[in-house]
């Protein structure tokens, strides 16, 4: 072990989170129709498995760009050459396109402030890089998603200080929040250099509210601190509100501030919106030039593949495709999640009002037997081990509150949807049955033992004639 370094022989990388925990608990059993269907069904990945017909479907009527041609030559030797680390140029126009779609074409983004990494986890591990030394903080509004314990942390020392929010408020983010992380993390003499946030929400499902976004540029401002917003579900929103970019919001403020805008950061992905997470396409987009350029240089360390960028940019080029693509995929998780949220309700089961995302944030406290973060791991092991459904436990997001659970819906054919609420009702139906037999016999032993007392007064009373108040036992 002497041999080793430190990072490969510690053990901070996260790992043993329940998050990651009942990943393999999954991959050790995992659920299949036909070969194993008393398998752990997988409801803690937040993967879009919903709209693969209609990348298919491209495909298959743009072979050109599938088998790596241009005006019918194979491209294969050029694309297998050493290609610069800032990226195909026309790849980065048709996403800094897409993501202006994406928003609804309110904000449009230039390609010279765009750095591509190899997916959103490799590009907010750079931004760590960029804007902060070995034990610095950032600042992180809870329940937030648990693998920024890794991503954030792990190979860059700096460390995270949560922003503690309640379902008081539906877990929104506020100003007495915000400024008592800020001090908590003084207190433990860490120099704060940015606030993180996901918008829309990983795990709530939620958009930032104009009120959260107004209040958080201000306290950047305020405290000359940075600003990150991960918005790689910023296509998934299928509710109202809708989604807007903390980009917009920097535009539309009345008094245009440079050094501020310098200071707010755009972290996006295809993983969620385009549902394609195996090619590793994330992004950085800043308006500060020396981030964009120190990014650009670490991004030689996860580089997206020429093959993966020429196809996509074919893709993401179509504007045709680009707009069937969007407003289908909203209308297929709007289905998606309307059937699982009232799926639960039939069960007892309640969610958070969500609008976005690939995922539930479910309310199971009633089902904890106390008001503990042991009792909601007990709970979550029975629900992994007897109920065979891998959910990820709110205590892995940092939520202050024990009971809450991120379940995901998106990854999962409607059939396997269907089983999954088949097994919880089947377990809550249980509980409540097994609650009820004790509060019966609970009620039976009150009586009881009242009979007893009675009893035992009653014989007092006629064996010396005297009335006395009845002894307590």
């Amino acid at each position: 072990m002497s041999l080793l370094s430190t990072k490969a022989s510690c053990n901070t990388h996260g790992q043993d989170s329940s998050y990651f925990l009942g990943w393999e608990e999954y991959e050790k059993n995992p659920y299949d129709e036909i070969r194993n269907p008393k398998g752990i069904i997988q409801m803690g990945l937040a993967e879009n498995q919903l709209s693969f017909d209609l990348h298919e479907s491209w495909l298959a009527n743009n072979p050109e760009a599938a088998g790596l041609k241009r005006g019918g030559q194979s491209i294969f030797r050029e694309l297998a050459l050493f290609q610069d680390y800032h990226g195909l140029p026309e790849f980065k126009k048709a996403m800094v396109e897409f993501m202006s779609e994406i928003r609804g074409n309110k904000v449009t983004f230039d390609t010279n402030n765009l750095v591509l990494t190899a997916g959103a986890t490799s590009a907010n591990e750079t931004l760590m890089f960029c804007l902060a030394e070995q034990g610095d903080a950032f600042l992180l509004p809870t329940p937030y998603y648990p693998g920024f314990d890794r991503d954030l942390k792990w190979r860059t020392g700096v460390e995270i200080v949560p922003i503690h929010c309640t379902s008081s408020n539906g877990f929104q983010i506020t100003e007495d929040a915000l400024e008592k992380a800020y001090q908590d993390g003084q207190s433990r003499n860490l120099r704060v250099k940015g606030v993180l946030i996901t918008n829309p929400s990983n795990p709530l499902g939620t958009t930032t509210t104009l009120k959260e976004m107004n209040l958080l540029l201000n306290f950047i401002e305020e405290k000359q601190i940075h600003l990150i917003s991960d918005e790689i579900y910023s296509g998934t929103v299928f509710n109202n509100p809708g989604f807007v970019s903390v980009m917009e919001v920097l535009n539309n403020r009345s008094s245009k501030n440079d050094i501020l805008s310098q200071r707010v950061h755009v972290v996006y992905s295809l993983s969620k919106d385009l549902g394609l997470p195996g090619f590793r396409i994330g992004a950085i987009y800043s308006n500060d030039k020396m981030v964009v350029a120190a990014a650009t240089k670490m991004s030689s360390f996860g580089l997206i593949s020429s093959q993966t960028q020429y196809l996509l940019s074919a893709m993401l080029s179509d504007k045709k495709f680009t707009k069937t693509y969007i407003s289908e995929n909203q209308k297929r998780l709007k289905k998606r999640h309307e059937k699982i949220v009232v799926g639960l309700e039939k069960i007892g089961i309640s969610c958070l009002k969500s609008n976005a995302g690939l995922f539930c944030w479910v309310d199971m406290r009633h089902l904890l037997k106390s008001n503990t973060f042991e009792a909601e791991i007990d709970l979550w092991k029975k629900i992994v081990y007897d109920v065979k459904l891998n959910i990820s436990p709110g205590s892995s997001c940092h939520c202050t509150e024990p009971g809450w659970f991120r379940v995901c819906f998106a990854n999962m054919s409607e059939e396997t949807l269907d089983l999954s609420l088949q097994r919880l009702k089947a377990f809550v139906s249980e509980f409540n049955l097994i609650k009820q037999q004790s509060s019966l016999n609970s009620s039976s032993i009150i009586k009881n033992s009242r009979r007893k007392s009675i009893t035992k007064w009653v014989f007092r009373l006629s064996f010396d004639g005297t009335e006395r108040e009845p002894e307590q036992r």
